[in-house]
């Protein structure tokens, strides 16, 4: 079985538990409280292939601060970055969530197939209170390589599929061409994993 690790950031309020869980339960649900970062497990299957998928529900960081990400980095073999468009303020910090995942992986490994990343502008259903373009969002995953979608999670339940779809399918591809995937299974990176990410775990 393949495992597959994708990291969901973004500013507060911009809808990343949204997403994850519309995805994973096809359930919307608008409000979320939560001051914990969560990690949802998943068995599927993709194009025949049998997919032990993990998602990392990053806890909103303050948008003023340090964005270290240096765990969740080398944790997630995928990121979808998650901005509203009704609030310009989150989609700066979209920016600044890219430009951070760049600058780690050009300077840790310049040769290491990139990430799987997806720039994903959500509450598109706020489209009267529209403060981000679509093509100011287009620009943006082309100045960083990566792709882009504009949809609701409240309303595109198979637009929401399609993305992670895309996603997994990356990822995945990424995978056959390493030379030698990160070895996630020893004792080092198993102790990072434990102690950074062993906090709250749903399955669904």
């Amino acid at each position: 079985m393949t495992e597959v690790k994708v990291a969901v950031l973004g500013g507060s309020g911009a809808g990343k538990s949204a997403l994850a869980v519309r995805f994973l339960t096809r359930r919307f649900i608008g409000e979320y409280a939560s001051s914990a970062d969560c990690i949802y497990t998943k068995h599927l299957c993709l194009d025949g292939r049998q997919i032990h998928l993990e998602i990392y529900d990053l806890c909103s960081q303050p948008q003023q601060g340090k964005l270290s990400l240096t765990d969740e980095l080398h944790w997630a073999d995928g990121f979808i970055i998650v901005y509203d468009i009704s609030d310009r303020a989150s989609f700066a910090f979209a920016k600044a969530l890219l430009y951070r995942i760049r600058e780690s992986h050009l300077a840790v490994c310049k040769k290491m197939v990139e990430s799987s990343i997806f720039l994903v502008g959500n509450k598109q259903d706020l489209c009267h209170m529209r403060e981000v373009g679509w093509d100011e969002g287009q620009k943006l995953a082309i100045e960083n390589k990566c792709q882009f979608c504009e949809l609701s999670a409240a309303e595109h339940y198979q637009e929401v599929v399609a993305m992670f779809t895309k996603v997994l399918r990356n990822t995945t591809s990424n995978f056959k061409v390493k030379e030698k995937r990160r070895p996630s299974g020893s004792k080092s990176m198993a102790k990072l994993i434990n102690n950074v990410f062993g906090k709250r775990r749903k399955s669904v």
